[in-house]
């Protein structure tokens, strides 16, 4: 959600701001605006824009009209005010001498909006941004870190923000708050980003600010100060992949390049954690006596990490035989959760910064709870702040509706299940051992079923046209379809709704009329004849049903529905990580055809980081 990017060097700076931009297009944003001091005549020259990052590259010329080599970027999703060019980012204080770029919200913003009006303070856009640059500028007497250090005093909320100041050309200040921001470390050059796909093209050196921390970047070097402003010693880490993984490739979509990515994202999750047919977990931080005396779990997360927690319920509590709950983590801090020292919270989120899983964490921390965190991104802030991490190791994922990610986090969860099982006694050896064959073979059989994606694609051509989509299963089936109906909802604006199967006779089931689309699943073959009785029950009103079943169960389910799709068959827990793949394909063809902006579906963010 919003991005930005700043670069102090030699180089002119605005064709870097564009570029970091542009690789920070899936976050999310509405306008888009570049600040950059003119060596020329001694100001900041500024520029923005409403609409797509192109219509700010074709205003720039691709940056040749703005020269200087020092600057800020931003891309815009709209809070306080409606998307336009004068609510757009950068925002510059009433002298023209600073300006500032800002991710977060800032919560008392109103306050001092009307402290500074009445110093005689105008103000120009509705953004709570605005109150950032002009109260800096009210403080600024000559040293701008003072007036930012006198600043940050008085703001409250979130946030994560880039400040230039004319009278200081040499330096670029950055500034972190519960809102993710990363320093690049280059030769000669030095930037700040919100997401290192911005910089990755110039730098693999790179270090993550921790919440109250304050960076002044100069050409030679990045000084860093805590929120007493004592010096702090970064971390480097080097980003270990290639910048072709964040670009498409040759693919139409970065989405529909994610999906084929899946079978060796999960070879990267897979393969090194399983060694002689055990689970083995390096560096796990959990002991086994913690691990048997575990008595509740609660798995916490957003979205499509919360439907990844879904299906991980049903896998570990027959595994593990301790109740699991699955809350969202923006309902978790507000519902007063019961957490002893024997309860183990599992933070699942794909770029370790949702701002409502975050606060979440640090309430079960304050609570007394473990945290075990599966992420993708490493040195992420949800990382830092959990006593044990698994990667996710999926690569970058730049459309903003998530594939790999999701896929990934079900295998890792699926592992630590089988470990948690194997420590604690309550698997069979041979049902262990079987699991762990089945999980080796599922990059190549998640192959399999993406080889088949032309029948999918003919599919969506019958049912793209649809208004209102349904997906109903059970148990397992029930909670792959919550991902399929949100991928569906995501990127082609199709009303979709995932129901319990056996709640259609409580209301649902008004819903159903003559050609109403109904996916039905019925992979987990336990229930196969109940999803099969909820087939022929819509089908008896009307309704037009898509199925999707495993290879064992195909004829069966053909007599009735009017398509079906058909995955291989595998041990049950590791059916939703085969039926997904179809479920993907089926949105991503739905939307194309639709004409929908796939990889920018509207209102979206790929990282939410506000609540």
């Amino acid at each position: 959600m919003c991005g930005i990017v700043g670069f102090i060097g030699r180089e002119q700076v605005c064709p870097i701001l564009l570029d970091g931009l542009a690789r920070l297009e899936y976050r999310g944003y509405d306008s888009a605006g570049v600040a950059v001091y003119s060596e020329e005549d001694g100001t900041l020259q500024v520029r923005k824009a409403k609409g797509r990052l192109q219509v700010l590259a074709d205003m720039l010329e691709g940056g040749a009209l703005l020269h200087g080599t020092v600057g800020i970027g931003h891309t815009r999703w709209a809070t306080h005010g409606a998307p336009s060019d004068v609510n757009s980012h950068p925002q510059v204080s009433r002298s023209g001498r600073i300006a500032v770029v800002h991710n977060g919200i800032i919560e008392n913003y109103a306050e001092l909006k009307s402290f500074l009006i009445d110093m005689g303070v105008p103000f120009v856009s509705e953004t709570d941004t605005e109150v950032i640059a002009q109260l800096v500028d009210y403080f600024y007497e000559g040293d701008i870190l003072e007036a930012v250090t006198r600043c940050l005093h008085r703001i409250e909320g979130a946030y994560a923000l880039g400040i230039i100041c004319a009278d200081a050309p040499d330096e670029l200040i950055a500034v972190r708050k519960d809102s993710p921001l990363i320093l690049g470390y280059g030769e000669g050059c030095n930037f700040l980003a919100s997401d290192v796909t911005a910089i990755i093209r110039h730098t693999r050196k790179v270090s993550y600010m921790e919440d109250g921390e304050l960076a002044i970047l100069t050409r030679d070097g990045i000084r860093c100060y805590n929120h007493l402003m004592q010096p702090v010693e970064k971390e480097i880490f080097t980003v270990d992949w290639e910048i072709d993984a964040a670009e498409k490739g040759g693919y139409e979509h970065f989405m529909f390049k994610e999906i084929m990515e899946q079978p060796d994202a999960l070879r990267r999750t897979i393969s090194p954690r399983i060694r002689d047919n055990e689970v083995w977990l390096e560096d796990f931080a959990l002991d086994e006596d913690y691990i048997r005396g575990i008595d509740r779990i609660f798995i916490v997360a957003c979205g499509s990490s919360y439907h990844v927690g879904m299906v991980g319920k049903y896998n570990l509590e027959r595994l593990l035989r301790v109740p699991v709950e699955v809350s969202l983590a923006s309902e978790f801090r507000y519902m007063d959760p019961i957490l002893t020292p024997h309860t183990l919270v599992i933070v699942i989120s794909q770029s370790g910064e949702t701002l409502d899983t975050m606060a979440a964490l640090r309430e079960a921390r304050r609570l007394g709870a473990k945290i075990l965190s599966i992420v993708n991104v490493v040195g992420s802030s949800i990382a830092r702040e959990s006593d044990v991490v698994l990667y996710t190791w999926a690569g970058p994922e730049i459309a903003v509706a998530t594939t790999k990610a999701y896929s990934t986090q079900m295998a890792v969860l699926n592992l630590l299940g089988l470990y948690f099982a194997r420590v604690r006694g309550t698997v069979e050896e041979a049902r262990y051992h079987a699991i762990l064959e089945e999980m080796q073979k599922l990059p190549a059989r998640l192959e399999e079923v993406l080889a088949s994606r032309d029948s999918v694609q003919y599919l969506a051509s019958r049912y793209f046209n649809h208004d209102s989509i349904f997906f109903i299963g059970r148990n397992l089936d029930y909670a792959l379809g919550m991902e399929g109906s949100l991928k569906l909802k995501e990127i082609s604006y199709i009303h979709s709704e995932a129901y319990a199967s056996g709640e259609l006779k409580h209301g649902t089931i008004s819903l159903i009329e003559e050609g109403t689309l109904v996916i039905a699943l019925g992979t987990y073959g336990k229930l196969f004849d109940k999803a099969m009785s909820n087939v022929v029950e819509v089908k008896s009103r009307g309704a037009d049903v898509l199925a999707l079943t495993s290879k064992s169960h195909e004829a069966a389910m053909a007599k009735t529905a009017d398509a079906v799709l058909t995955i291989p068959d595998t041990c049950d827990m590791l059916l939703p990580s085969l039926g997904i793949a179809y479920l993907q394909l089926f949105a991503y063809y739905v939307a194309l055809m639709r004409g929908c902006d796939i990889d920018k579906p509207r209102n979206l963010a790929k990282s939410v980081t506000v609540e």
